[in-house]
C-alpha cells in the first residue's frame, strides 16, 4: 500500500486550477454581444462646471449624439464594425463594435442651453457649465433709538 501525503490545502489548489483554466478559455473565445460595449468615463466637478471625459477609441464624431432632455444627459453613437466573417486565423477578439449608450442625471445647477462637445484623439469631453447661483439677499437691520 503507497502512503499518500496529505495535504490539507490539495482541494482549493484543484478548485483554484479549475477556475483559472475556465476563465482563460472563455478570455480567449470572448464570445461578447455588441450591447455589452459600455465607454468608460470620468465626471469631474470645477467650481464652475461638470466635466465629463467619455472614451470612445475608433468613433467618429459624425457618429457620437448627445442630448440633454429632462435633467438627462445622453450620449450614444456606433463604432464601425470590422467585422470578422472567418474566426479561424483570430486567436483572441476582445475589441467591441456596434452601438453604445450613457445617460447621467443632471443636477439642478446644469445650464444645459450651454453644453460644449469636442472630440480629441478617442475622447469625448462635454463641459457643462452650472447655473450662477443666486445668494441670499443680506437685509441690513437699523437699530432705531
Amino acid at each position: 500500500m503507497a502512503i499518500q501525503r496529505y495535504r490539507p490545502y490539495s482541494l482549493f489548489d484543484n478548485l483554484q486550477r479549475e477556475m483559472s483554466s475556465l476563465l482563460q478559455s472563455s478570455a480567449t473565445e470572448a464570445n461578447f454581444n455588441e450591447e455589452d460595449w459600455t465607454p468608460a468615463v470620468d465626471i469631474q466637478e470645477t467650481a464652475s462646471s461638470y466635466i465629463i471625459h467619455a472614451d470612445l477609441p475608433g468613433v467618429k464624431a459624425a457618429d457620437i449624439e448627445v442630448t440633454a432632455e429632462n435633467g438627462l444627459l445622453t450620449i450614444k453613437g456606433v463604432r464601425d464594425s470590422n467585422k470578422v466573417e472567418e474566426k479561424e486565423n483570430y486567436k483572441r477578439i476582445e475589441r467591441f463594435s456596434g452601438t453604445f449608450m450613457r445617460r447621467f442625471t443632471l443636477p439642478e445647477t446644469a445650464d444645459v442651453d450651454n453644453i460644449n462637445a469636442s472630440s480629441r484623439d478617442g475622447v469625448l469631453e462635454l463641459t457643462i457649465p452650472k447655473m450662477a447661483q443666486l445668494q441670499p439677499k443680506r437685509i441690513e437691520v437699523n437699530v432705531q433709538q
